[in-house]
Order: C-alpha cells, then structure tokens, then sequence
C-alpha cells in the first residue's frame, strides 16, 4: 500500500490557474468515484480551496505516486501535459508530512489562518459520503485532525492566525488608514464572507452593506454584524455609492466586467472605489484595473500583506514543525503495522490449519488417549506453531519499517502459500 498526494496551490500556481481546477464539494464526490475506478488505487479525498487543489490517494504503486497526474488527467477534462509544472507529487512519507502541513495551517499563504482545518474536515465528509475512504486514508485523515489540534494547543501559530479575509480588511485599511465613515459592500454569505464581516466589523467600519443571490442568507449574515442586507440584483446601484466591495461567491462566471465597470465609475463621477477579490474562481475582472480609479486586488495580491504576519509566526512555526516530524512517525508505524496485520493473521491462521489437518489425520490413534493426555498432545502441537509462527511474525512486523516491506511480505506469503489465502 502507498499513499500519494498530487496539487497545486498559492505558491506554485497563479489564479489563473487554480481557478481552471476548483471544485465543488459534490464535483469532489464525483471525482473520487471516478479515480477509485482503477483498480490500482483503493481510496481518494479531493480538497479544493482558494489556494489549493489536492488530490490525496491510497493504492499501489506506481499509480499512487509518479502514475497520479495520468489518472487525474483522464477525468479532469482542462488538465493537459503541459499543466504537469505547475503540480506537486507526493507520496508516502513527503505526502502525509504535506497534509499534517496544510491542515496545520503551516501551507496556508497566512500562516495560522483557522479556516483550511474545517475545509480539509469537509473534504473528509465529502468522501465519506462517496464511499471512497474506508482504510489507511481513515486513519491517516483522523490522526490528521489531532495533530492540528496539538499544533494549536502547543504553539501560539493559532492563537496569532489571521485569514485571507482578515488580509482583505488589513489591505483596505492600509489603503485608508481607517474605516470609519467609510461603507463597505460585501458579496456572499460564506464562510469567507461571514470572516470578513467579523473583521470588517471590529475595525470599525461604518456602513456596512451585505449582498447575496439567496436574499435570506444575507439578511442571516447582516443581522449579526449589525449590517444592512440588499439584493444582489442591486449590485450595480451599490456599486455608485460604497468606498470598498469585498466579493467572495462561489460564481463560475464574473460578477463584474471592464465593461459594466467602466459604465459604474462614470456614474461615480470618477470617485475611486476599491475592489477585493477573494473567490476562486475570480469574481471581478482583472481588466478593471484599466479603468481609471477603479482598483482590484485578487487573492494573489493579499500575499503581499501577509509575507509581513508570517515573520512574526515563523518561531512558533518551528515549534509546529517539531510536532508534525514528530506525529509522521507515529503515523507511518500504525499504517506500516496495519498494512502487514492481515499477512500476520494469514501466517497464525495457516499454520493453525496445517496443526488441526494433522490432529485430524491422527485422530485414530488418539481417540485411545485419556482425556488429559489429548489436552496435552493438543496444547504440545499449539505450542509448536506458535514458537514457529512466533519467528516469521516478527520478521513481518520487523520489515514493514523497510523499503523493501512489500517484497519481503511477499516472500513470506509465498513460503506460507498465502498469495491466494489473504
């Protein structure tokens, strides 16, 4: 058994290019089933952010590791050869190291940010549902969780995490200093959205407007934080009168074009308004930027203000590292021991079939003996396959920690006669 991960995030990709491969939790769903379709690959998760898309496999080789991209390109219908540069390939153990990373918040473009451990805990769900984790990934997947509990119980990355939305408030402050009197419109009731009307709402700004294409979850999320909900088909007359929009929707398509745009600076008589994209895929146009007053910042932008967060987290990050090199070896020995556990059941089972052959076929010549002594012949012949068994299970528990394991099994079932038992 192997464990592969293949994706591509923030550090590795632009926008662009993540936004071709983002998926809905029900498209992940479908993906995996379709990747558990080969016969070389037994479980799948997919895990798709703003910042990321991960494809996380347990099977054989090579299909689990190198032969990953291939499979994945057979279902994902925008993936050609020449995207392979821009994906990462992982596996066994650089890919769980990779994964107590990302769920720990040490992959993230902000450092401690607290959202990335719910959206790989959804990925879990979402392949649950699929079917398509029921073995290593299980284990793999919930001693994941733990160890993002500790890094934040034992280092003060979570206790100082900021989000990307945090990064959306922190920039338009930066651009006005403060957000008194000035009003905000903000696009979406997600969980980004919700995290940026938090921040939004305790750095004071005044006014502050909530749009959504499903009018009652705005008016749900403007009602805890004290903001006004518009329907989304206003968009346009908010557009006039706000100094900062905040979009993030879950919208394959723009919500605004250079060419809308251009007609909505007119209207505002050239006042500037500022524009924070933090979907994937894009909301806004990058071509807005042409159009004069009328700046847009992407997700990628925000990484500029959070370079300077993550120097003041970079010691309690080292802290985290500690853990996480800690917490892959434990790992890697429950999942070594587990993948030998059914050979080692093979080996006790098979020399206990071989012991109760020959009791039966010396059944004759024992029916004359007393009841103790049966016990004894029983618990005599039970005591040599133990001793023998007790040799060959140590040297499998004892090869599971070696790069040759799967080989030397192998051997072992073969001189067990259990390659077509197991």
């Amino acid at each position: 058994m192997s464990i592969g991960l293949l994706g591509l995030n923030h550090t590795t990709a632009p926008v662009e290019v993540r936004e071709r491969f983002a998926v809905t939790g029900e498209e992940a769903e479908v993906l995996a089933r379709k990747l558990m379709q080969r016969d070389s690959l037994h479980e799948a998760l997919v895990l798709s952010t703003c910042n990321r898309v991960e494809f996380l496999v347990s099977g054989e080789q090579p299909a689990a590791s190198s032969g990953l991209f291939g499979l994945v390109q057979e279902f994902l219908e925008d993936l050609q050869p020449q995207d392979e540069h821009f994906f990462y390939n992982y596996s066994d153990r650089k890919a769980v190291r990779h994964l107590f990373r990302v769920a720990s918040s040490l992959d993230s473009m902000v450092v401690g940010e607290p959202e990335i451990l719910g959206q790989v805990k959804d990925a879990y769900q979402h392949a649950k549902d699929a079917g398509t984790i029921c073995g290593p990934l299980e284990l793999l997947l919930t001693h994941t969780f733990r160890v993002a509990r500790r890094v934040r119980n034992e280092t003060a990355v979570g206790k100082m995490a900021v989000s990307v939305s945090y990064v959306a408030v922190e920039l338009a402050r930066k651009i006005f200093g403060d957000l008194d009197g000035l009003s905000v419109l903000l696009i979406g009731a997600g969980e980004m959205a919700e995290s940026a009307a938090r921040h939004l709402h305790a750095a004071g700004a005044s006014q502050l407007y909530v749009a959504n294409r499903t009018y009652e979850k705005a008016c749900e999320l403007a009602q805890r934080f004290e903001a006004t909900a518009v329907e989304f088909d206003r968009l346009l007359e908010m557009l006039q009168s706000v100094d900062i929009l905040i979009s993030s929707t879950s919208s394959r398509d723009y919500i605004l074009t250079k060419q809308t745009a251009e007609g909505v600076i007119a209207s505002r008589r050239n006042r500037p308004i500022f524009l924070v994209d933090i979907a994937v895929p894009r909301d806004i146009d990058p071509q807005i930027n042409e159009v004069d007053n009328m700046f847009v910042y992407d997700i990628d932008d925000l990484q500029q203000v959070a370079a300077a967060n993550q120097k003041q987290r970079s010691r309690e990050a080292v802290l985290a590292e500690r853990i996480i090199e800690e917490e892959v070896e434990k790992v890697l020995a429950r999942l070594r021991t587990d993948d030998v556990a059914p050979t080692i059941v093979s080996i006790n089972k098979r020399l206990e079939e071989i012991r109760q052959s020959e009791l039966q076929r010396y059944g004759p010549k024992l029916d004359g003996l007393s009841p103790d002594q049966q016990e004894t012949v029983d618990s005599l012949t039970r005591g040599i396959t133990n001793k023998l068994a007790h040799h060959w299970i140590r040297h499998v528990r004892q090869s599971a920690a070696d790069p040759r394991a799967a080989t030397k099994i192998e051997d072992v079932q073969r001189i067990f006669d259990l390659m077509k038992k197991e």
